[in-house]
């Protein structure tokens, strides 16, 4: 089924996103001298998540309500997009508090990785 191809390769597109934002939040934004750029950096950044989120969560949601994978939850799906167009845009903001960054990184490395589990 091609549409299970694509909901792969955008499943690990946004795994590759979700840990770009992890990088870019742990190893820059706290840096003292580190002055963001929003339009150079941010925005570049949270438009590519979002025209990846656009594309996968349709087919996830479909995928996930027709399938019932233990574990996944259409609901899942909505709060993954939702945490990563908030990660894509967090990770630059030296006031986000990494505890709440963290959780929200960790929770859709979980969705992600079992969708890619189940989605054969």
């Amino acid at each position: 089924m091609q549409n299970t191809q694509k909901l792969r390769e955008l499943t690990k597109q946004l795994l590759e996103i979700n840990e770009e934002a992890r990088v870019q939040y742990t190893t820059r934004t706290h840096l003292d001298d580190y002055k963001v750029n929003f339009y150079e950096e941010v925005k570049p950044f949270a438009d590519r998540a979002l025209i990846l989120l656009k594309d996968w969560e349709p087919l996830a949601r479909e995928w996930v309500m027709y399938n019932k994978p233990k574990y996944l939850y259409p609901i899942q799906i909505k709060n993954t997009f939702e945490n990563i167009e908030m990660i894509s845009v967090v990770a630059w903001q030296k006031d986000t508090g990494p505890k709440k960054f963290n959780e929200r990184v960790q929770s859709v490395e979980y969705v992600l990785e079992k969708l890619m589990e189940e989605v054969k």
